[in-house]
């Protein structure tokens, strides 16, 4: 059935946090809160080793000490060994549970179904392993699905370090071009009424256009910012084709990005030096809005904007990789699996879903 109408985006305006400073994450939130309404927090993960198990534990432990109404599931596709200590730790703290055996490409989207099975909330907030929340944070986030069915709010790496100061160029930049994508998400499970497709690649997309095709609301939340711990430089060099890969999802953004290149080299060719130098400009003015909308600054280095041009320049060529990698292989190489499609276009959820009206 053919929706009449897609669901709706908002944007909360740049006000809020400004009189909030960062700090120093730790484990422990700065001070006990009860959530207004009762929500579960889904931890879908999937560990190798144990390394930085002591401090996910303490976060957990302060999610369960010091915020009430809030239920913690952990769904852990971890190896067998990896996973019973896990269990030995989480299992007094969390519902510490494996995956259902649903059959899905993406791994995480397993575990967010098997989540959405067994929350005892409609309120979700699904987070990736390395995203810490705050009391403020983790409290607007729950609030927003008041107002909306699906909420994103704007991820901070803490610590910084020389690679994250480059990723989060990309962020500001989406912060000018209809909101970052984070890795953790706000949303109603009455939203997602028969759950979303697990065999795309950019699984927060898909979960955002399936709660939209349903007519939810997507509030895009520039001014609420949650922290994430910063990934090792390795894992950080193997995601740069995989996230570039993503834009096939976007073929707007995809074909802006495999256009750079080839333009670039014309300009060079032609010795039009200026006009590489206006693009790198026009860059580093398009990240610094970004940094100043909804008080970013105070989250992001003026150095990320700076590094605009240097990232850009770094997506455009990890653009081309991916390309070659889908007409080579058919598809990309992400957590055990290959996977072909990065997300379902917007007009076929329309089409296949049927339209709820939310009041």
């Amino acid at each position: 059935m053919t929706c009449a109408a897609r669901g709706t985006r908002v944007a909360i305006s740049p006000a809020g946090f400004r009189d909030w400073p960062p700090h120093e994450q730790s484990t422990k939130f700065d001070h006990a809160m009860l959530l207004r309404s009762a929500a579960s927090y889904l931890l879908p993960i999937k560990a190798e080793s144990l390394d930085g198990l002591d401090e996910l534990t303490g976060y957990l432990t302060a999610l369960r000490d010091e915020v009430a109404n809030l239920q913690t599931i952990v769904i852990d596709a971890s190896p067998a060994a990896v996973f019973d200590e896990h269990r030995r730790q989480w299992g007094p703290i969390c519902h510490h549970i494996p995956p259902d055996a649903i059959a899905c490409l993406n791994g995480k989207v397993r575990g967010v179904l098997t989540g959405l099975r067994v929350a005892a909330h409609d309120k979700i907030v699904v987070a990736d392993d390395d995203v810490r929340y705050d009391a403020r944070s983790l409290a607007r986030v729950v609030d927003s699905l008041d107002h909306a069915e699906v909420v994103r709010p704007q991820n901070f790496f803490q610590p910084a370090t020389w690679h994250t100061t480059l990723d989060a160029a990309r962020s500001l930049l989406n912060r000018i071009s209809g909101g970052d994508w984070p890795g953790t998400l706000g949303v109603r499970r009455s939203a997602l009424p028969r759950g979303y497709d697990g065999d795309v690649l950019f699984e927060n997309l898909e979960l955002v256009r399936t709660v939209r095709a349903h007519g939810g609301r997507e509030l895009v939340a520039y001014d609420t910012y949650v922290a994430r711990r910063p990934p090792t430089v390795r894992h950080f060099l193997g995601q740069r084709i995989r996230q570039a890969y993503d834009e096939f999802a976007r073929p707007v953004r995809m074909s802006l990005m495999l256009s750079l290149l080839p333009g670039a080299a014309v300009a060079a060719y032609a010795g039009r030096d200026d006009l590489l130098c206006a693009f790198a400009g026009m860059a580093i003015v398009g990240a610094e809005a970004g940094r100043i909308r909804g008080g970013a600054s105070a989250y992001f280095s003026l150095l990320s904007s700076v590094a605009a041009p240097l990232w850009i320049l770094e997506r455009a060529l990890c653009a081309w990789l991916a390309v070659a990698v889908r007409l080579r292989r058919g598809g990309i190489h992400y957590a055990g699996a290959r996977i072909r499609n990065a997300a379902t276009p917007m007009r076929l959820l329309a089409n296949r879903h049927g339209e709820r009206r939310w009041s």
